[in-house]
């Protein structure tokens, strides 16, 4: 069962579905990402982005076969089956309407359906981001939030980069980071340097481990 949306998600959701049907959000930047997902070709794209373009700049809202090849590579034919694809699929449709003024009939390209799609693939995506986000193993963030807790600030840059290095670079597990981390308070030198006198010592005598760097400190301890 799929879970319910959050309150944040459907907010903006909601918001951004209100935007794309105004003009006031920038819709190929959707379509242009999510296009492929959503099964659409490169020719059916650039035809729904045209027909955006065609309504918002210059209020046609159901522009020729012709005047919409005009500006692609796709010829007329080739533009009709595209349309016709995309109302087959769902992302099209043609209203009808008549004009409160003039009381003419008109006929112009339905795009909500396609805003629909393109939110729902959003949302989808932003779903499927932070479900992976929190599967992911919160090795380095929550070393960072100890590191700040010891030293009752927030780190520098730097000294982000640093534990990252650590990490990243140099190998070192969290938790024996986390070990030089209590090494450092205990003998009260809460400073990055002599963390990294540390790490850089057990690497020379091959430690990797808890265990082991407790062992060594009780040995260099009992030495003392």
């Amino acid at each position: 069962m799929k879970s319910a949306k959050s309150a944040s998600v459907k907010a903006y959701e909601d918001g951004l579905l209100a935007g794309l049907r105004t003009g006031k959000a920038e819709v190929p930047t959707l379509l242009l990402t999510g296009y492929r997902e959503l099964g659409l070709t490169d020719t059916e794209a650039m035809l729904l982005i045209h027909l955006i373009l065609f309504a918002e700049r210059e209020r046609n809202e159901f522009p020729t076969p012709d005047e919409i090849a005009g500006r692609m590579s796709a010829g007329p034919d080739e533009v009709m089956a595209a349309l016709s694809r995309l109302i087959k699929a769902g992302f099209l449709s043609i209203e009808e309407g008549v004009h409160p003024v003039s009381g003419v009939r008109f006929e112009r390209y339905g795009l909500d359906a396609m805003y629909s799609k393109l939110v729902s693939w959003w949302a989808e995506q932003t779903r499927a981001d932070r479900a992976n986000e929190t599967a992911k193993p919160q090795t380095g963030k929550n070393l960072f939030t100890v590191f700040e807790k010891e030293f009752a600030r927030p780190l520098t840059p730097m000294e982000l980069e640093m534990i990252s290095g650590w990490l990243d670079q140099d190998g070192y597990s969290e938790d024996l980071i986390r070990a030089a981390l209590k090494e450092a308070v205990f003998a009260g030198k809460v400073h990055f340097r002599y963390i990294d006198r540390i790490l850089l010592e057990w690497q020379h005598n091959r430690i990797v481990t808890v265990e082991q760097a407790k062992e060594h400190r009780q040995k260099f301890r009992g030495r003392s």
